[in-house]
């Protein structure tokens, strides 16, 4: 079939994949990806590198300002800014733009690491108009997030939410970074997944060692939050940033 033969965007793009390709076309293709990925890096890390480590904030674009985890979001990234801490977020709505109210509202760092999606994501209107970061590659941003972060807030969401979780945790578990704390706030939302990690990944598969349960804490409330943050730092005789 021809590419014009397809109904929609998707099983196009699916269809251009699959097309042989002449090793000039691949070689052209991939040298300007390089370029393009080593571009997105020295921004990030110029830019980055100015504002300090701070506290991410991990959470869904699809939750609502009325939502309680919203709210709570909101009210987590005002202490935590409060606390003298800076906080960065994906830069999109939801529980993004509920992290960057709380900072901004707080009078602490409010970065945005925005992507673009073909849905869901736009950037907020809470983040330091000179710390509003715009990437094309998932993997450049994770980086972003995990590089200048000494600590993760993780709010309810979904798979991309679960993505940058796991992907703090198995850096730490490896040792590829520090052992900064992870925090998951919503015991109804985390303890069905928190409680098959433990029977499957733990005692049944033995996938997991028991030892790595003790790599995040959940919690309920922003003051748990902070006082996570504040006695991690203290063990360290480390202070905040700000």
């Amino acid at each position: 079939m021809r590419l014009e033969d397809f109904d929609n965007d998707e099983d196009k793009v699916i269809q251009d994949r699959l097309k042989q390709k002449t090793w000039n076309e691949i070689r052209t293709n991939d040298s300007w990806a390089i370029f393009k990925i080593m571009s997105e890096f020295v921004n990030g890390y110029e830019a980055m590198g100015r504002i300090g480590p701070c506290v991410s904030i991990f959470g869904s674009a699809r939750t609502k300002p009325d939502d309680k985890y919203y709210l709570l979001a909101e009210k987590i990234a005002y202490k935590i800014s409060k606390a003298g801490y800076g906080v960065i977020t994906g830069g999109g709505p939801g529980i993004m733009e509920a992290g960057n109210k709380g900072a901004h509202l707080g009078g602490g760092t409010s970065v945005g690491l925005n992507i673009e999606l073909p849905f869901e994501q736009h950037f907020n209107p809470y983040i330091d108009h000179d710390k509003n970061l715009n990437f094309d590659y998932f993997f450049v941003r994770k980086v972003m997030f995990v590089k200048y972060s000494q600590g993760f807030v993780v709010m309810p969401g979904g798979f991309g939410t679960l993505d940058e979780m796991f992907e703090a945790i198995t850096l730490i578990q490896t040792k590829k970074i520090g052992k900064f704390p992870i925090i998951l706030v919503g015991v109804e939302f985390w303890s069905g997944l928190i409680e098959w990690v433990k029977t499957v990944l733990v005692e049944k598969m033995h996938t997991v060692s028991p030892e790595d349960l003790n790599l995040f804490k959940i919690v309920d409330t922003e003051d748990e939050v902070v006082d996570v943050l504040d006695k991690f730092y203290k063990k360290y005789d480390l202070s905040p940033n700000f």
